[in-house]
């Protein structure tokens, strides 16, 4: 199979994330327009959640850009993006529990978070260099045994990206599992509220889905190249 030929592998997976990206966006801005009965913004959810688990080090702080809500436990902070830290649309909420479920999972010691955390530095180190080693040692093909050497460093390292990808999907779903958990038991959200809250983190879970069978598609790339070259 020749290097351009082996793009088409990549195909599904790039019809996948292409799905999931609009799944995410669409929901998101249709129950970002939906106000919660309680009328209680994305800051505000999280505030509560924090308090009513006693966690009182944690700070929620707005973050600019649209989806870009994260949980930085080196800096113990919450934060949410523009759309979400004052909003009190039904998204919000959601994101803003999912979010702190992510703060309960790093107070617990969450396994599968502290994975996720330790595997970082290859993931990084992973994707920079893994495929680049690669097509490096297909320009070096000629030189027989140096070109294959290149090749098999590149495919151990993106092991490191699909190691944290795949480690990625229990840390996130159990985040949102304890954020509709959360918000229904606490009543931040009333009745059929929080199955639209459901539908806004599951198609978020799509993302992290998307992305890890891509990463996975590009690792049986890279090993069919490197089939082919051997």
């Amino acid at each position: 199979m020749s290097y351009y030929l082996s793009y088409l592998i990549l195909i599904p997976g790039a019809i996948l994330m292409f799905w999931a990206q609009s799944q995410i966006k669409g929901t998101y801005h249709r129950y970002s327009q939906v106000r919660s009965t309680m009328g209680m913004s994305g800051a505000e959810v999280a505030q509560a959640i924090l308090s009513k688990m006693g966690i009182h080090d944690v700070s929620v702080e707005p973050v600019a850009g649209e989806l870009t809500d994260h949980y930085d436990p080196s800096a113990k902070a919450v934060r949410l993006s523009e759309g979400i830290y004052g909003s009190d649309s039904l998204a919000a909420a959601a994101v803003a529990a999912h979010e702190c479920g992510h703060v309960l999972q790093d107070k617990q010691g969450y396994k599968f978070m502290n994975l996720r955390a330790s595997l970082v530095p290859a993931a990084n180190l992973g994707s920079q260099l893994g495929p680049f080693l690669v097509i490096i040692g297909l320009f070096l093909s000629s030189m027989g045994t140096i070109s294959s050497v290149f090749i098999n460093i590149g495919i151990v390292l993106f092991l490191g990206v699909i190691a944290f990808h795949i480690v990625t999907l229990p840390v996130e779903f159990d985040a949102s599992s304890r954020a509709l958990k959360l918000i229904n038991q606490m009543g931040i959200l009333q009745g059929e509220e929080n199955k639209a809250a459901k539908k806004v983190l599951q198609a978020a879970a799509w993302t992290y889905v998307a992305t890890a069978f891509y990463a996975v598609l590009q690792l049986i790339q890279l090993l069919l190249i490197s089939r082919s070259r051997n």
